[in-house]
């Protein structure tokens, strides 16, 4: 605000505005030039090493606006598979005989992840849809699935895309207001947890993997509070991991399991959490 000439305040140009004005001056040598472009509307600067803190601090307060101008106040995370399909689709990813066989066998955790965030939705249509709402990384398979329940009933859900050389692209299930997308994974796991109030984790890979172990990381170390961790799919984690053995093994304490329930149907998944939370 500045004072006028009449003694009152005028309000001063926001940067808007001044972005129009910056792009209408006359076309010169000197209005070519780089320099002349303001910083924060000049994606080669922008885009520059040294720029790194300022875009991290832009993909962490990006969402976080977005998701606070919505109500969103917290979370129910489902992880998992890109590769897994709808059953009765192509397993895509298959490179051999085996795993077609595989992938289409655990298809039947597509249909339970999309019965699960039917469930989580249907509660949080209870709050307005400000609570419990289902967030995903906003790809295919399992997170298709993720979103494609909540969209079943009509909830807003949320997909946290992030930049890869494959299996990147947001399906169509994420409501488009709250599909974001990110450069950096720090963040994205950042925003991933930061509202969460179950995570729920079906069969995948190395992304899967991380994603789990980072929040029972978290949990085990007090940097969040405890809360469901729910894996879906009895036998394929028993397999996958052995938690019993890193207890024998001192590697984690005893008891390091119990953060842990698992479960193979949708309904046991929710009646677990509201359980947890006395809902």
């Amino acid at each position: 605000m500045k004072s006028n000439e009449t003694g009152g305040w005028t309000p001063l140009p926001h940067s808007d505005e001044d972005l129009k004005r910056a792009r209408s001056v006359p076309d010169t040598p000197q209005t070519r030039s780089d320099t002349y472009r303001l910083a924060w509307d000049d994606e080669d600067f922008m885009t520059r090493r040294a720029l790194r803190p300022v875009r991290l601090q832009l993909e962490l307060l990006k969402p976080e606006m977005a998701l606070g101008e919505r109500g969103i106040r917290s979370t129910v995370i489902l992880f998992g598979g890109a590769r897994i399909p709808e059953p009765g689709g192509e397993a895509w990813a298959a490179k051999n005989k085996v795993q077609k066989k595989n992938l289409e066998a655990n298809s039947r955790y597509y249909d339970e992840a999309r019965k699960f965030a039917r469930l989580c939705s249907e509660h949080s249509a209870k709050s307005y849809y400000r609570e419990y709402v289902v967030v995903t990384g906003g790809g295919p398979g399992v997170m298709e699935a993720g979103n494609r329940g909540a969209a079943d009933c009509g909830a807003p859900t949320i997909g946290l895309n992030i930049v890869l050389p494959h299996e990147q692209a947001p399906n169509l299930y994420v409501t488009p207001e709250l599909c974001f997308n990110f450069h950096y994974f720090a963040i994205r796991k950042m925003h991933f947890m930061m509202r969460a109030k179950a995570v729920a984790v079906f069969p995948g890979g190395f992304g899967t993997m991380d994603e789990l172990f980072e929040a029972l990381t978290l949990i085990q170390t007090g940097r969040m509070e405890r809360m469901p961790v729910i894996l879906f799919g009895t036998a394929f984690w028993e397999r996958a991991i052995d938690l019993s053995f890193l207890a024998e093994q001192g590697t984690i304490s005893p008891g390091d399991e119990e953060l842990i329930t698992f479960t193979d149907t949708a309904e046991d998944a929710w009646s677990h959490i509201a359980a947890f939370y006395k809902l």
